[in-house]
């Protein structure tokens, strides 16, 4: 059964109950039928909301994985630049970690 067949029954159900034309037996046997019914319901949305939230939790990975990627990237292209500057002190006066 899916959910949608569910809550009509459950709305057909209802609507039984509110004509007040429901036999004392009967309005067990719907009560019981509703409790089933609710039930059911209520294990189908928990399992679509575990599914959804496998996704979601499948998309945030992904998105934690391309920052992690573009601040590695980042960090090669500062650490480059960091180098160019050690390459330029080379070059001065004293040699390189000497003072002038």
């Amino acid at each position: 059964m899916t959910y949608r067949e569910a809550v009509e029954e459950l709305e057909t159900i209802l609507r039984a109950l509110e004509t007040d034309a429901v036999d004392v037996d009967d309005l067990t046997a719907r009560v019981e039928r509703s409790a089933e019914l609710i039930r059911l319901c209520r294990h189908k949305l928990r399992h679509a909301e575990a599914s959804l939230d496998r996704v979601f939790d499948s998309l945030d990975e992904e998105d934690d994985a391309d920052e992690l990627s573009e601040e590695d990237n980042e960090d090669e292209e500062e650490s480059g630049e960091e180098v160019e500057d050690d390459d330029e002190n080379d070059n001065l006066p004293g040699g390189p970690g000497r003072p002038w």
